[in-house]
């Protein structure tokens, strides 16, 4: 009886440690996913914008509002992000993203 349960115990922690296992492995994968398009989109959008005026402009602004989480958002990075959102109405990110893209240029 004894040997049953300890035969029980093993193969239900093994159970564990795979499917722990199996869980790590999607969650780091779909980590991995998104941060590889979020740092292609970046790089796409700050090729494209790098001779922009106004978006250049806003480097200081988009350097605060990444630095506050979010917090500080000054005139000049509303004003590059209005004018990103009407050149490229295809591109779908996010305020966060953009800043990230303005201080890559």
């Amino acid at each position: 009886m004894r040997q049953s349960r300890i035969l029980g115990a093993a193969v239900l922690l093994a159970m564990a440690a795979n499917a722990h296992a199996s869980s790590f492995v999607v969650t780091t994968n779909a980590i991995v996913d998104a941060v590889d398009s979020a740092s292609r989109a970046t790089s796409n959008l700050s090729s494209s914008l790098h001779d922009k005026k106004v978006v250049r402009d806003a480097q200081d602004d988009a350097a605060s509002f990444v630095a506050s989480q979010g917090d500080i958002r000054g005139v000049k990075l509303e004003s590059a992000l209005a004018y990103i959102r009407t050149e490229m109405p295809q591109l779908h990110a996010t305020d966060e993203q953009l800043a990230q893209a303005i201080l890559a240029i």
